[in-house]
């Protein structure tokens, strides 16, 4: 199910204000740029999520997967609609450092079926490296 796109950054950053858990808000997520099936955010690395390794935890790291990917399919809904993730699978390639600042996240829509969205997400280091990668999976409800 192919449907017409948008990107509306204001749109996308006030839902992190109001879709997502408080956790998950606190995360501090800022939408950096967006088109029709991709979203870019920025993830501050702050102390809170860097574990005694003095890196980016992976739990920050899917959290922050999974709501880029939501931010996605958003830009191929118009606007959020109620789904869930069916699917998230994460490899770490590289870490994070702790004292880096900020990872981006770049999610994009692989394919929008009528019941399943397929997708796959990247966060990238301070070197803009790739750091983790995950293909997703989600449910329309």
């Amino acid at each position: 199910m192919e449907t017409e796109s948008f990107a509306d950054i204001e749109m996308l950053q006030a839902a992190l204000g109001h879709v997502f858990a408080e956790w998950v808000r606190e995360l501090d997520l800022r939408v950096l740029e967006a088109r029709a099936g991709e979203v870019t955010l920025v993830l501050p690395v702050t102390r809170k999520h860097v574990h005694e390794g003095g890196v980016l935890c992976g739990q920050t790291m899917m959290a922050a997967a999974d709501t880029a990917m939501v931010l996605a399919v958003m830009t191929r809904l118009g606007g959020f609609k109620p789904m869930t993730t069916v699917q998230l699978q994460t490899s770490f390639l590289r870490p994070v450092a702790g004292s880096s600042g900020a990872a981006r996240v770049v999610a994009r829509v692989l394919r929008m079926g009528k019941n399943l969205v397929f997708g796959e997400v990247q966060v990238l280091n301070a070197d803009d490296e790739l750091a983790a990668h995950a293909t997703t999976t989600y449910a329309l409800l």
